[in-house]
């Protein structure tokens, strides 16, 4: 094992394996990974000590990668509930999971996530740091380094810093609708503003950038004062921010460190590709990583549908990676079926991006579905869903026996008035109409596309982790 980082390696000449691993995965030159990653315009999250780790990239010349949020909080501590998250993001299809784990057993969920996930791992440091301090004037510069440190050691594979909040910074917020809506960013705000001084990540960054050095963790450089609302979007609070974002870009790059940028938040649609494009341009083509963005605010309870649509727009603009949003969003934890219905609209907002933007094959997938579809072939149909447990299910709720398989109609016509059916009729009536019989078939097998716009969704190599004991199966259950 090297002590040197992927961008180092890559800056170096060296194709690691876990570029030829990455290449493989995205049907691409291997050189050409390692020709991204040197020159900052992509990243390969991988933690020396994370060793179940399936390698990964994200970058804005692959395919759209999508983050699914995990953890517990102050009213659900359960390290069980955890895991299930997680191995439910990993089967629909996350990237990458982060853990934001506010709760208690901190380490003890972080560790196992990390033990178990076969995806890269992200953490919010100043989580812990905020925890063990008990309040943000509490927090101490070496208490953040410590805490850094340690999460490093466990094998995070990279850390939300939100080292681009700067005092001089707080005064833009005022007058906003909703101003500082960062976790991070609004504890480093009271921090500030209760002892008079800079940043503590911001002064300490240079130390924070040697442990991820030596430990190859990805620094993901947080929006601290992202707008949480369309009425402070593109404002100058967060654009401002953005440019020490920057700067911060060229010093992580500088000590080896892999970086990607974190971005909005709430964003009208008109302004999201702006805004991915401005920072392109100010962080020098770093890996865009961005939260949505919601294109409205008045839907709660469906924000996974209103995100997924800055999502799609901002991936289409050249964002790498999309961190998903959830029904709950905005109002509670999400639980299983939330981090399901969260990941499946922002796996089809990263696919239509990819469409969009021609990536090789990447529209394989929509065709073999529709041939299928055209077959009534529905069996085939279901194999090939994003989510094919519920695209069944959501047939079989009306048309449950074995022989509406066969059937050349679903319930939403039935059989007089299916469209496809009448089409069929019409083209295979022996030549007597002018409309030719259609035979396409798209072989996946063959297909260009990166992994992840073929099916299955969450066909991550899973060999290197370990099984989890279930229940009172697993050995200091009643210590968690």
């Amino acid at each position: 094992m090297s002590d040197r980082t992927q961008l180092q390696r890559a800056r170096a000449g060296e194709v690691t394996p876990a570029m030829e691993r990455v290449a493989a995965r995205e049907n691409r030159d291997a050189e050409f990974v390692r020709e991204q990653v040197a020159e900052g315009q992509a990243v390969v999250p991988s933690n020396h000590a994370h060793e179940s780790l399936d390698p990964m990239v994200i970058g804005r010349e692959f395919a759209t990668k999508v983050n699914a949020n995990i953890g517990n909080s102050e009213t659900t501590s359960d390290l069980e509930t955890e895991l299930e998250k997680l191995h439910t993001a990993v089967h629909y299809g996350a990237d990458t999971v982060m853990d934001l784990s506010t709760g208690e057993n901190l380490d003890a969920i972080r560790t196992a996530n990390v033990e178990h996930s076969p995806v890269p791992v992200g953490t919010v440091p100043i989580y812990e740091a905020l925890k063990r301090a008990g309040s943000p004037e509490d927090i101490t510069p070496d208490l953040l380094l410590e805490v850094i440190e340690k999460q490093a050691r466990q094998g995070v594979d990279y850390m939300t810093v939100h080292a681009g909040v700067l005092l001089e910074h707080l005064p833009l917020t005022d007058g906003r609708t909703t101003g500082i809506v960062s976790r991070g960013g609004s504890i480093l705000a009271k921090w500030m503003e209760a002892h008079g001084e800079q940043n503590p990540l911001f002064t300490a960054f240079e130390d924070i950038c040697e442990v991820f050095v030596e430990h190859d963790v990805t620094v993901s450089l947080g929006d601290g004062l992202r707008p949480g609302s369309l009425a402070d979007a593109s404002d100058a609070a967060q654009f401002a921010e953005l440019e020490t974002l920057g700067e911060l870009t060229r010093t992580a790059w500088s000590h080896g460190v892999q970086v990607m940028v974190e971005g909005p938040g709430h964003v009208p649609l008109d302004e999201v590709a702006d805004n991915v494009e401005r920072q392109q341009e100010v962080c020098d083509g770093a890996p865009f990583y961005v939260l949505g963005p919601l294109v409205t605010d008045v839907a709660p309870g469906y924000d996974h549908i209103t995100s997924a649509i800055g999502a799609t727009e901002a991936a289409r603009a050249g964002a790498a990676m999309l961190c998903y949003v959830t029904p709950k969003e905005h109002l509670g934890l999400p639980e299983r079926e939330d981090v399901r219905d969260g990941l499946a609209a922002y796996r089809i907002a990263a696919h239509a991006a990819d469409v969009a933007n021609g990536r090789p094959g990447a529209r394989d997938w929509d065709d073999a579905l529709s041939e299928a579809r055209y077959a009534f072939d529905w069996r085939r149909q279901f194999e090939l869903a994003l989510d094919p447990e519920r695209a069944r299910a959501f047939h079989d709720q009306s048309l449950p026996g074995d022989n509406y398989k066969e059937a050349r109609f679903c319930s939403m016509c039935g059989a007089e008035f299916c469209s496809m059916r009448i089409d069929q009729d019409a083209r295979d009536a022996d030549g007597a109409g002018e409309l030719d019989a259609i035979g396409r078939e798209t072989d996946l097998e063959t297909s260009a596309a990166a992994a992840v716009n073929l099916p299955p969704t969450g066909s991550h190599d899973t060999s290197e982790v370990p099984e989890w004991p279930r229940g009172d199966e697993r050995e200091g259950a009643a210590d968690d």
